[in-house]
């Protein structure tokens, strides 16, 4: 059965850690952190988007089987990947989602190309920041729900990692109602709205 989980926004306030892991985006690391004015610049773009952030996602799980050469079924999909048939070893559930926080963070990342090419650059990095952190709660969000079968979750794996082709992704939205929360695949298999993640999460008793 789809799931369609919009979460309050309110969850996702952000804090010191979110503006540690937005300048990690930037390429800052802690042997190097940024200087106080990119520090204060970090600050404000990730409270400009968090005013706008509309999370949102898509969630279904399916019966899934593994063979001995690595191919995957669930659903009606066939697919063939090493890498993804490692990570959903002993699982015998998959759950397929797609999540984004909304159109808004994109407009104002596309505005501020043409205004500010530095603050264009943090917001960017904010907004990776953002969907990542909205991609940690849905996972919770399925590990609880797994759990309350008796099944444990194997960690997410996205499409465009490793072996797993971005092809995979046409197969999410036609499998997801991602139109639901506004997202549409481009022929490109980009995503719009851009900052928005698809990702498996295998379950099972391992």
């Amino acid at each position: 059965m789809v799931q369609i989980l919009i979460p309050d926004t309110n969850i996702f306030s952000p804090t010191k850690e979110d503006f540690t892991e937005a300048a990690r985006y930037l390429g800052y690391r802690k042997i190097s952190a940024p200087d106080e004015m990119i520090q204060k610049l970090i600050e404000e773009c990730c409270h400009e988007l968090f005013n706008i952030l509309s999370p949102q996602a898509v969630i279904e799980s399916f019966d899934l089987s593994l063979s001995q050469n690595n191919q995957i079924y669930f659903g009606d999909v066939i697919l063939n990947s090493v890498d993804l048939s490692r990570n959903l070893n002993g699982c015998s559930k998959v759950y397929i989602f797609a999540a984004t926080i909304g159109p808004k963070v994109d407009a104002c990342i596309r505005k501020s190309t043409a205004i500010d090419t530095v603050k264009e650059t943090v917001f960017q990095s904010c907004g990776a920041m953002f969907i990542e952190k909205v991609v940690d709660y849905i996972n919770e969000e399925i590990k609880k729900e797994a759990a309350a079968s008796g099944l444990k979750t194997k960690p997410r794996y996205s499409p465009g990692y490793g072996d797993v082709p971005l092809l995979i992704q046409k197969e999410f939205f036609r499998l997801l109602p991602c139109a639901r929360i506004g997202l549409t695949l481009m022929d490109t298999l980009i995503m719009s709205p851009e900052k928005s993640v698809t990702a498996f999460v295998g379950a099972g008793n391992f």
